[in-house]
């Protein structure tokens, strides 16, 4: 049995392993691959401490330096998916896609979560030529750009706050007649000269060449389609959290986000951790998930040594 097991190799399952390493917790880290969601973004520049990275580099320097350390206190699992948790004599199983079972006496869960995706005409094959999940992670690439943000939730119009401290322009787009945002949000962003917000407009296509060139989409107060012409598309419709194999043994929010405790990452069980952006977590950053990584295992830490 080993003392922990951490499931997740983003930034948040990496800070973690880390300091496992250094605290000399016997841990099995488990991960299909390490990077997380920013793996796709070409160029990250608020990774603190690194002006300018790729999510691909950056996904190499976790699996690194959680090996430099890992000597024989962290065992590594890659390739591999967890699938299930539940309890077990004396702590917790954890089941993988390969067949296999493992036990722990703690669990921290750092599974990340996935962006609800675009799915209309051209959206798959502008990603990365100028259709956007990101903005923290490649909005400064769109500096002095008519910029189109799709999503009137909090998400979006954060989304649009920070395109606004270096796009030309910002178009947010609201399928209905009433954004979700916090009217305050709403308020505070729509005084932007440079922030228009659109509602009844429902994105139907995206255009571009080599790279996107902006958008078609529906009144649909009257069918009617118009264009808008942009250099970058930033989708905000959602994330759907990776949660599915703690269904039922942890409490979760109304989209299955773990809730937890934002003092020290602790869930409704006592035992189980989750950090990053499987959680309740208000905002959801690389930087932020490794902190809360470090803070869960810091706990678990005294824990372990307190049991």
């Amino acid at each position: 049995m080993f003392d922990l097991i951490i499931i997740g190799g983003g930034p948040a399952g990496t800070a973690a392993s880390v300091y496992a390493a250094r605290k000399r917790i016997n841990t099995l880290h488990i991960t299909r691959e390490f990077g997380g969601q920013s793996v796709v973004s070409l160029d990250i520049q608020n990774w603190i401490g690194t002006p300018h990275i790729s999510g691909a580099d950056l996904a190499k320097s976790f699996e690194q330096h959680v090996t430099e350390y890992a000597d024989d206190i962290v065992t590594l699992k890659t390739g591999a998916l967890a699938t299930n948790i539940a309890h077990a004599e004396n702590g917790f199983s954890v089941s993988t896609d390969d067949g296999e079972a493992h036990t722990a006496k703690t669990v921290l869960i750092t599974t990340g979560a996935d962006r609800r995706k675009l799915t209309v005409p051209g959206a798959d094959t502008f990603e990365h030529k100028g259709v956007v999940y990101c903005a923290s992670c490649d909005g400064p690439l769109f500096a002095g750009m008519d910029t189109i943000v799709i999503g009137g939730g909090n998400a979006g119009f954060e989304t649009a706050a920070q395109l606004l401290a270096y796009a030309k322009s910002v178009t947010l787009l609201q399928h209905n007649d009433s954004f979700k945002a916090d009217a305050i949000t709403v308020e505070s962003v729509l005084k932007d000269p440079n922030m228009t917000a659109l509602k009844n407009a429902k994105i139907t296509k995206v255009l571009g060449v080599a790279m996107v060139t902006g958008i078609e989409y529906e009144d649909v107060t009257n069918g009617e389609i118009k264009t808008l012409p942009a250099g970058g598309v930033f989708v905000e419709i959602g994330m759907l959290p990776n949660t599915a194999l703690a269904e039922g043994v942890v409490e979760m929010d109304e989209i299955k986000r773990i809730k937890v405790d934002a003092k020290n990452q602790r869930t409704s069980v006592p035992g189980i951790w989750a950090a990053g952006d499987c959680t309740d977590e208000l905002y959801h950053q690389n930087n932020i998930a490794a902190g809360d990584g470090v803070k869960a295992l810091e706990d678990i830490y005294v824990y372990l040594k307190t049991r």
